[in-house]
């Protein structure tokens, strides 16, 4: 009986110390499933906390963006209405331009040179002066037989901007290839089939690249029946005019020119050494003959061979000039400020002493970028190709007959 005895309090006791064992292991798992109840709970509370904060940021939120946005609409709306103001103000400044700046000078062809004489010869007695000026009149009425000149700008369209701030391009008379003088030199020339191929274009790809023999200066140039005249002028050097044959790609004749090596003709643009300019008469050369000189003098030249066959003292004054073109034997001088402002036409000069002050047109270019590198006239279509600080621009010209023709 007593190892029974001893094996039940064994037992017994075995089982009281198992039943301790789960009771505290049971009393742990309780704590700690408490603990994690607080911690959810905690993170409950954070949650709730950060949701409803995120709420409160998200309605502060709307509300700012919906003031930005009536703020910007309330902006839009005055910007609109700016621009409306600055528009009517630019058309009352046009109007009060027209009516109350001055004339437009139209000066006189006084003083002539003739071929080979680079300037005026010495008084040959009475006889000879009266038989000189006879023989002139009856010269000047065959310098030109257009009896056009420009009464206004009909419309303006910016093509697109492509190349260096100042440069040149124009278009052939006799044909619609353009051709692009981008900077102010070098040795290569752009052509374009079109003005819609040219507007399409990436930059000066796509074109065909003409490599000429020699650098051109100066935004001058110009192209005329096939030829393309340009400038040249190495340091120190002689101004030379040269003929390219863009047909068979060789230059078939130069000419020097007289101008001194340092005489730009436009003070606003001194790397215009000479500006070529092409009309439904022919070639003609606006030059400085020095830089003491004030005025711009222009010449007419024979497209063939490139001789001078009379030049004249336009008395446009060189200061402040940035362009000039020509148009049935009348050469419009372009002026503007050191500070681009309105470019505007405010010297004529007339071959043919047929346009009188009163009928000389005072006009302005609508404001654009800054100040006009070039003006190149097509005749055929009666509209100049402008370049204006790397904007290539064509401005449509309204024509009317001179008063005197």
């Amino acid at each position: 009986m007593k190892p029974v005895f001893v094996l039940l309090v064994s037992t017994a006791w075995t089982l009281t110390g198992a039943q301790h064992y789960y009771q505290g292991l049971m009393d742990y798992l309780e704590n700690r499933l408490l603990a994690i109840e607080d911690r959810m709970q905690l993170w409950h509370d954070q949650s709730h906390r950060y949701h409803t904060e995120m709420q409160d940021f998200k309605k502060l939120t709307t509300e700012a963006v919906d003031g930005l946005r009536r703020e910007h609409h309330s902006l839009f709306k005055d910007l609109e209405g700016a621009a409306a103001r600055v528009d009517r103000a630019e058309r009352e400044m046009d109007y009060v331009e027209m009516q109350t700046s001055p004339r437009a000078c139209a000066n006189m062809a006084d003083k002539v040179v003739e071929q080979g004489a680079w300037g005026l010869e010495e008084s040959r007695g009475e006889e000879e002066e009266e038989e000189e000026e006879g023989d002139w009149e009856e010269l000047q009425s065959r310098v030109s037989d257009c009896v056009e000149i420009i009464s206004g700008i009909r419309s303006v369209k910016i093509l697109k901007r492509v190349g260096s701030p100042k440069g040149m391009w124009t278009r052939d008379p006799r044909s619609s290839k353009i051709y692009v003088f981008n900077g102010t030199s070098g040795d290569s020339v752009y052509q374009f089939n079109s003005v819609r191929d040219f507007s399409r274009s990436a930059g000066v790809t796509g074109s065909r690249q003409i490599r000429l023999p020699s650098d051109w200066s100066g935004p001058g140039g110009a192209v005329y029946n096939g030829y393309l005249y340009y400038i040249k002028q190495e340091a120190d050097t002689d101004v030379q005019v040269v003929k390219y044959d863009l047909l068979s790609g060789t230059v078939t004749d130069s000419a020097m020119f007289p101008v001194e090596s340092h005489a730009t003709v436009y003070k606003l643009n001194p790397e215009t050494v000479a500006d070529l300019a092409a009309d439904a008469e022919g070639l003609w050369v606006l030059y400085a003959i020095s830089d003491s000189d004030p005025n711009i003098h222009l010449a007419k030249m024979d497209p063939t061979t490139l001789d001078i066959e009379q030049i004249w003292d336009t008395r446009c004054p060189r200061e402040s000039a940035e362009a000039a073109f020509v148009v049935c034997g009348t050469a419009y001088v372009v002026y503007n400020t050191r500070l681009a402002s309105r470019s505007r036409v405010q010297c004529v000069f007339d071959v043919n002493d047929m346009v009188i002050s009163e009928e000389a047109p005072l006009l302005y270019f609508p404001r654009r970028y800054g100040s006009h590198a070039s003006l190149k006239y097509n005749p055929e279509e009666k509209q100049l190709y402008g370049w204006d600080d790397g904007y290539q621009i064509i401005y449509r010209l309204t024509m009317k007959r001179k008063l005197l023709a």
